[in-house]
């Protein structure tokens, strides 16, 4: 991504005597360093979008020492004297623009790159960090770990909403999506699993190196690089989805009858939402009980111990909704969390369990008091909100209301529609209302301000 301003009559070597030569004809510009989300203010950041992550990595079970060299393919949105990558914890011990050394600062999660000239709007440029360093989780707003969380046998790498920059550089937030190649190298034993499907794996002086692709644009909080002593099954899908499962031996006699129905619970969700949106699909179920989530991890959910049903369809259903349709901002997560909660609920109703009638009466049962209404999921106030049960359940008792609302014919064209629509992208709670209500013909403003946007025990529908 970058190319030289042509001057004949002098050379430049820095950016500062760049932008004083040519003065307001090419005023300086830097990109912001955060993408504006109102809830995680320096995630992300402006002047550039990432189309490919190269991500080569060395990861010593023993020391827990990482040794990285990512590779950023990007083009610039704006005239750059100067950019911010997302990256905290690990040392920098080289960095280039294209071919170039460029110059660096940390500033809090900021990794601050000055190039030796400045990027034109619409350059395409690549960025070479090196790095170092023994990666380690960070705890968001609600108190839980995310990131590069170690492990007894390896790391359990989930980085919702945040944890991305704790083992590589980026452009760290959903709007930005990106294709990736992961080279991971660890002690042989061990299973090192990311995002796609696997190109490779070759064991060599007591290592082995897994090679692994993601084509499909991803977020950087899906990535994942998950390491372990796990069991693996792989087998392709008779729609040609190809499925990779690892599984901690501490966990596999739990998870083998859940896993088993991954293909089915696949097949049931693509059948209600629109094909499968990725070449590749599977589990990795680690024992790590003191994460205390999983995570939809593009392709590839990680568990942190054996999941039940209803969390594995749960899981799978965010390929939908949240991965293949990703958040424009942290505020909208009900987008994803509502989607996938109330999956299950039609997962329950179609295969013999309760009908979602009966949950979301069950749930609004709950007195005023209780806190399934302490904020209404389409505004949850900041980002220590973003995973509590209104966002869950409440917004997935919106989604019933909708279907209620409109009839199961257009509640389900609805959903098939913002899956299709949005695929690959990006979507917005004002995007879907309008969808709901062009699908159905129907005035749904009322129900969606009552049920998204309202404090307290909204009236039954």
């Amino acid at each position: 991504m970058p190319k030289a301003v042509r001057r004949t009559f002098v050379l430049v070597t820095t950016p500062v005597a760049l932008a004083a030569l040519l003065g307001a004809a090419a005023p300086a510009s830097t990109g912001s360093s955060g993408a504006g989300d109102p809830y995680f203010p320096l995630a992300g950041n402006g002047g550039y979008h990432v189309g490919h992550y190269d991500l080569t990595l060395r990861y010593d079970t023993g020391s827990g020492r990482l040794d990285g060299k990512a590779v950023l393919t990007a083009r610039a949105t704006e005239r750059l004297t100067r950019f911010d990558l997302d990256f905290t914890g690990l040392t920098v011990t080289g960095l280039t623009v294209g071919k170039a050394k460029a110059g660096f600062r940390r500033s809090g999660q900021e990794l601050v790159v000055t190039p030796q000239r400045a990027l034109r709007k619409g350059e395409r440029f690549t960025v070479t960090v090196t790095y170092q360093g023994k990666p380690a989780p960070v705890t968001d707003p609600d108190g839980s770990l995310d990131g590069w969380i170690p492990t007894d046998d390896g790391a359990f790498v989930a980085g919702e909403p945040q944890g991305a920059m704790t083992w590589f550089p980026a452009n760290n937030h959903p709007t930005d999506k990106s294709s990736y190649d992961f080279t991971i190298t660890v002690p042989q034993g061990r299973t090192a699993v990311a995002n796609g499907v696997l190109l490779s794996r070759r064991t060599a002086h007591g290592r082995t190196t897994f090679r692994w692709h993601q084509s499909e644009p991803m977020a950087a909080y899906l990535a994942t690089a998950t390491v372990g002593k796990f069991k693996v099954e792989q087998f392709t899908t008779g729609n040609g989805i190809r499925v990779y499962n690892a599984v901690d031996a501490r966990e596999a006699a739990a998870s083998a009858p859940v896993l088993k129905k991954l293909p089915s619970v696949l097949e049931w969700e693509s059948k209600l939402f629109g094909p499968y949106p990725f070449r590749a699909a599977g589990s990795i179920v680690d024992h790590a009980h003191n994460v205390g989530y999983a995570l939809e991890t593009q392709s590839r959910p990680v568990y942190d111990r054996a999941p039940d049903l209803s969390t594995l369809v749960h899981e799978n259903a965010h390929q939908w909704f949240g991965d293949s349709v990703s958040l424009t901002s942290w505020k909208d997560i009900w987008l994803n969390e509502g989607f996938a909660t109330y999956t299950e609920w039609l997962y329950a109703e179609q295969h013999g369990g309760d009908s979602a009638q009966k949950t979301f009466d069950a749930l609004y049962a709950k007195p005023a008091s209780d806190g399934l209404w302490e904020f209404p999921p389409g505004n949850p106030g900041s980002g220590a909100n973003i995973f509590g049960p209104p966002v869950y359940a409440r917004g997935a008792m919106t989604l019933h209301a909708l279907r209620t609302a409109v009839g199961d014919r257009a509640f389900f064209l609805i959903l098939r529609a913002w899956a299709s629509g949005h695929r690959y992208g990006h979507g917005t709670t004002a995007q879907f209302e309008h969808l709901a209500q062009r699908v159905s013909g129907k005035d749904l403003d009322g129900l969606f301000r009552t049920w998204l946007d309202t404090p307290g025990k909204p009236n039954r529908p």
